[in-house]
């Protein structure tokens, strides 16, 4: 009997230790997939873009979190929040907007992706060229 007891206590405290990890992990994952996502979706409108001749333009909702490129549109996962670096003249009313142009160039612009702890990851559209970058940065 004392040794189920032991055993029973020690898968308990196995699980009290793992919960929160896996909370962690699972954090982590869906950060990571936003990331790709939202730098996937800037190039796919490069590519569009020198594809079919003509620009396409990305817009970035910062209060819902969304972004789209034609009728393709992505959701940021929820506590997560964007923001948004966009040339003025090209955003619309609630929306930042990254227009690409057919000869590979871009408006230029940013978004910066940051996680509920804080982390987060810079996205940036070269003005020139169009090509994505992104660099992390942790929380203050």
């Amino acid at each position: 009997m004392l040794e189920l007891l032991a055993a029973i206590s020690i898968a308990a405290i196995v699980l009290a230790v793992s919960v929160p990890v896996t909370g962690r992990m699972y954090q982590s994952v869906q950060y990571s997939q936003a990331v790709r996502d939202v730098v996937t979706l800037l190039q796919s409108a490069r590519y569009a873009a020198i594809n079919k001749g003509r620009a396409q333009d990305v817009e970035i909702n910062p209060t819902t979190n969304t972004l789209r490129l034609n009728d393709k549109q992505q959701q940021l996962p929820a506590g997560f929040k964007a923001y948004v670096h966009t040339a003025a003249e090209l955003n619309k009313r609630d929306s930042g907007v990254i227009r690409f142009y057919p000869e590979g160039g871009s408006s230029g612009g940013g978004v910066d992706i940051e996680s509920p702890t804080g982390v987060g990851v810079k996205i940036g559209v070269d003005w020139l060229m169009g090509r994505v970058t992104q660099e992390r940065y942790a929380a203050n």
